[in-house]
């Protein structure tokens, strides 16, 4: 046995799926290389469920074939392990800040969808079913609500259930290794990539993405008042600024443009009505309920995140769910890159 093997084997399963997701990379990357068409290419960049994955979606919907039922099928089980995660969650969560549940035969329920192996999940049927609408339904858990698939509880227990396009685009897959989404607009190839589920290993990498044509970052507005899942004193917005510093500051981005996606303002909306932004972030001074003022505040706190005065940093305001919003805004940065690379095309 060599010494390659021995170590590979003392790997743990965690350190050997990072390696593979490592190795990945580095693959697509040589072929990338290979590739001599010119192109665009757009780097996604931002912490982890801030929308990446659901804005390369909405490109295939806008730009590319979109979801044909077959494609829709696929994502079936996620859907019902995305309920079951959500409802979990929100149990936790109501054991933590000991809310009481209104209906005793909800602590059975709770008991039941717990003991549930989310990965395992390829089915929603009773008793499932059964527990989390009545769990759905008890007033102490609607507290804490991931409102989309619950709402739709009997749509999707339904055994002909075909997810919808809305349903494909709120489904929550975490993205391991790269995803790259290739489309053509206006006889030039944009070449969006995904690297979102490696950032923990971005400095082995990210160099070989030097000189992208731009960085596209996404921020959750929403997430404000949220703390990291590793780390209970940690806030995600801070996370996603220091993530913002490193990526605007890396020497290989400085003839990149910066577009700044503010995402989930639909989110924001509706949590800045009793989750005050002053809490978290004391030195803002606007006023309270306020989404408006909230977004600019948080707006203007990753921009003066930017070092240097020449280079321009653009935002935009979204709703990556929402197909419309994306088409609009989208449209405003095709037009902002090409008009920034309109030599390079030879596009005048």
């Amino acid at each position: 046995m060599t010494l390659e093997s021995v170590m590979a084997c003392c790997l743990s399963e965690e350190a050997k799926e990072a390696r593979r997701i490592n190795d990945e990379i580095e693959r697509q990357l040589h072929w990338d290389k290979r590739d001599a068409r010119q192109e665009l290419k757009l780097l996604l960049l931002g912490t982890g469920e801030s929308g990446k994955s659901t804005f390369i979606k909405q490109m295939r919907i806008i730009h590319g074939s979109g979801y044909s039922d077959e494609d829709k099928r696929g994502f079936t089980k996620l859907v019902y392990q995305n309920i079951f995660t959500a409802m979990q969650a929100m149990i936790r969560a109501m054991d933590t800040l000991r809310i009481p549940y209104k209906y005793e035969h909800n602590k059975a329920h709770a008991q039941l969808v717990q003991e549930v192996d989310v990965e395992n999940v390829s089915t929603f049927e009773n008793p499932y079913v059964d527990a989390i609408r009545s769990l759905w339904n008890d007033p102490g858990i609607q507290e804490y609500s991931t409102k989309y698939y619950l709402n739709d509880l009997d749509r999707i227990a339904d055994l002909t259930y075909l997810p919808t396009q809305q349903d494909v685009l709120r489904v929550r897959v975490p993205t391991t290794g790269i995803i790259e989404y290739p489309f053509d607009l206006q006889s030039v190839i944009f070449r969006m990539v995904d690297v979102g589920g490696q950032l923990s290993e971005r400095r082995k990498w990210i160099h070989c993405f030097e000189n992208v044509t731009s960085i596209m970052y996404l921020v959750a507005l929403s997430e404000y008042d949220q703390v990291l899942v590793e780390s209970d004193n940690e806030n995600r917005m801070e996370e996603s600024k220091a993530l913002f510093r490193t990526i605007i500051t890396y020497p290989w981005f400085q003839n990149s443009s910066v577009i700044l996606f503010l995402n989930k303002k639909d989110l924001l909306e509706e949590k800045i009505m009793y989750s005050h932004l002053v809490d978290y972030f004391p030195e803002y001074d606007g006023p309270q309920r306020d989404a408006q003022a909230a977004r600019e505040f948080i707006l203007k706190m990753f921009v003066d995140l930017n070092p240097d005065n020449d280079k321009i940093i653009y935002s935009h305001f979204t709703c990556a769910t929402d197909t419309e919003n994306i088409r609009f805004v989208f449209a405003a940065v095709k037009d902002t890159i090409l008009q920034l690379n309109l030599k390079e095309y030879n596009l005048v």
